[in-house]
């Protein structure tokens, strides 16, 4: 099994990039001065297929949004005033 080692200072900038190293079986260690103190490895267990058809049962009844996804956004983002 393939291993990257990596500082937790570069870890925070790229833990995406090092999730994806994980999920496909790399074994990611993040080090701090030196010394390992995190290892991030793909689960035991794989990931359930998901059933489309009971999932599209499960949405059908939803309601539709009334706006499309952009003018929600902006509509939030205008609306939260902090």
């Amino acid at each position: 099994m393939d291993s990257t080692t990596i500082s937790i200072a570069d870890a925070k900038a790229r833990l995406s990039e090092l999730a994806e190293l994980a999920a496909s079986g790399k074994t990611v260690v993040i080090t701090k001065r030196g010394k390992p103190v995190l290892q991030l490895s793909r689960p035991e267990r794989p990931r359930q297929p998901v059933d489309v058809k009971v999932l599209r049962q499960l949405t059908a009844g939803l309601p539709q949004q009334p706006d499309d996804a952009s003018s929600f956004v902006r509509r939030m983002r205008d609306e939260a005033r902090y």
